[in-house]
């Protein structure tokens, strides 16, 4: 019988001590996922794609240099601040520059 009463003992410390360590387990991932989460959440989100900028009516002569150098100038700055990708700058630079 003490046999017995010692197998008992022993299966109860290991399921024990098997439960202890699957719980810590388990909520050191959830804390590390709710970290991930929190993370995400404050990151920011890209830009959204804004829409190109319409070509505007033809100008006089004098203007049209002009106005043509401003666009460009705004289509920089737009490429610059991630608004417009490299495609889309040269599709609307080539329209300004006919």
């Amino acid at each position: 019988m003490p046999g017995l009463l010692r197998g008992v003992a022993r299966t109860a410390v290991v399921a024990g001590t098997a439960t202890a360590v699957s719980n810590r387990v388990s909520r050191r991932q959830q804390g590390r996922w709710a970290q991930q989460e929190s993370q995400q959440q404050y990151q920011e989100p890209p830009p959204a794609a804004a829409p190109p900028p319409a070509a505007p009516p033809p100008a006089a002569p004098a203007d049209d240099m002009t106005s043509k150098i401003d666009q460009l100038k705004q289509l920089g700055d737009l490429k610059a601040q991630g608004v417009l990708t490299e495609a889309e700058f040269e599709e609307q630079k080539r329209r300004i520059l006919g």
